[in-house]
C-alpha cells in the first residue's frame, strides 16, 4: 500500500475518553440520519438534499484544476458515501476488486471510529465501480490492510458510480464522475463505537487521486490536511453523527 494518498463542528463532542482533545484546525462535519436506500452512482435519491457538500483540497499547487467533493449520512444499518469531482478522462485500465486501485483514477474514505486503538477502515472505488474495503492496524506507521472475511450478504457493501459527459469506460472523455457507497455496520464488526447513533464521533477522511497528467505521479485531494502519507490518521477530520 502506498505511503502518499484517499471519503467538522465544536470538536468536544462524543470524544473518546481515553483520547485527547482533537486540534482546532481539523474540519468537521454534521452527518445526518436516514432511512436506508438504493444507491445509483450520482446522487439522484432525494435522501441526498439533506447532506452537505464538502470540498477537498487539492494537494498539489500544480496539480490538475479539477474540483472535488463528498456527502456522507448515516441509518440505522450503515454509512452512505457520496464522492464526484469534474475531469476529463477515465484514467483507469479496470483494474478489479481488491487490485492497487490508487495507482488509477479513485475516491477513497477513510473511517477510525475509535481513537483509542490505531485501526481504521478504508475503503476505495474506481470509476468503473471496483472497490478495495480493507481494515488498516497502523502501528507507528507500520500498516498494511487486511481483506474481510465471508464478504458476502449484509457484509458486502453496496455501490455504483456515474460518468458524465462521456461513457463510463477506460480512457473515456468525460466532464467528471461520480461514486456512492453503502458501508453496512455488519462490515465493521469488531470495531469499537460503532454502530454510531445521535451524539456519537468518529474520525475520518476524504481523499482522490487522478493521474490525466502525470501517470506516475498524479494529483491528490484531501479533506482534513494530511502530509506525505494518506495514512496520517491521527490528522483526519471529525465526523459528528446528529
Amino acid at each position: 500500500m502506498r505511503i502518499a494518498i484517499v471519503l467538522l463542528l465544536p470538536l468536544a463532542a462524543c470524544q473518546s475518553a481515553s483520547a485527547p482533545a482533537p486540534a482546532a484546525p481539523w474540519p468537521s462535519c454534521i452527518v445526518k440520519a436516514t432511512e436506508d436506500f438504493e444507491v445509483t452512482g450520482n446522487g439522484s435519491n432525494t435522501a441526498w438534499s439533506k447532506a452537505e457538500w464538502h470540498a477537498l483540497n487539492r494537494r498539489q499547487p500544480d496539480g490538475l484544476p479539477y474540483d472535488s467533493r463528498f456527502k456522507i449520512l448515516y441509518s440505522k444499518t450503515g454509512v452512505y458515501v457520496l464522492m464526484d469531482g469534474t475531469d476529463k478522462k477515465l484514467t483507469t485500465t479496470g483494474r478489479g476488486d481488491f487490485e492497487n486501485l490508487w495507482e488509477e483514477d479513485v475516491y477513497e474514505a477513510f473511517f477510525w471510529p475509535d481513537e483509542s486503538e490505531p485501526l481504521y477502515f478504508e475503503y476505495e472505488i474506481s470509476p468503473l465501480n471496483h472497490e478495495l474495503p480493507i481494515l488498516v492496524p497502523n502501528n507507528g506507521g507500520a500498516f498494511m490492510g487486511w481483506r474481510p472475511w465471508h464478504y458476502e450478504n449484509d457484509r458486502k457493501t453496496r455501490k455504483a458510480t456515474a460518468a458524465t459527459g462521456g461513457a463510463k469506460e477506460a480512457g473515456a472523455t468525460v466532464q467528471g464522475w461520480s461514486a456512492e457507497v453503502f458501508i453496512p455496520y455488519s462490515l465493521l464488526r469488531g470495531l469499537k463505537n460503532q454502530p454510531p447513533k445521535s451524539g456519537t464521533r468518529w474520525r475520518g477522511n476524504f481523499y482522490r487521486m487522478d493521474y490525466d497528467a502525470d501517470p506516475k505521479k498524479g494529483t491528490q485531494w484531501d479533506w482534513s490536511r494530511v502530509g506525505p502519507s494518506f495514512h496520517e490518521y491521527q490528522k483526519y477530520g471529525v465526523l459528528n453523527f446528529e
